[in-house]
């Protein structure tokens, strides 16, 4: 599971087409990395993401979510600097039958 909140807590998307420009983002970064999202959700200032890092590449791959999307925001409404804060959350989920895996795709 991953998380990253907008800096000083702003939004992180600003229309729908932003929602949709981060998803697009997400999915070539999945191409990019062999991740397999299992389930996510994105809020006004944040998402959540349960992601399978079948190669040791999160970090790398984070980094170019993070960047990619942000220029992409601050290009298409012309604006500037950080847009997350600080470094993501992630803390790892054990999948080894105990059904917290579930409860957290849920």
């Amino acid at each position: 599971m991953s998380s990253a909140l907008g800096d000083r807590r702003e939004d992180i998307y600003l229309d729908d087409v932003d929602r949709q420009d981060f998803l697009k983002t997400l999915a070539e970064a999945c191409l990019k990395t062999a991740w397999e999202v299992h389930a996510y959700c994105l809020m006004r200032n944040h998402f959540h993401r349960v992601v399978e890092t079948p190669e040791a590449n999160l970090v790398d791959g984070m980094s170019w979510l993070l960047s990619t999307y942000t220029n992409c925001l601050n290009r298409r409404h012309t604006l500037v600097g950080h847009l997350f804060r600080g470094r993501y959350k992630s803390p790892l989920v054990d999948v080894s039958g105990n059904g917290y895996f579930r409860t957290v795709c849920d």
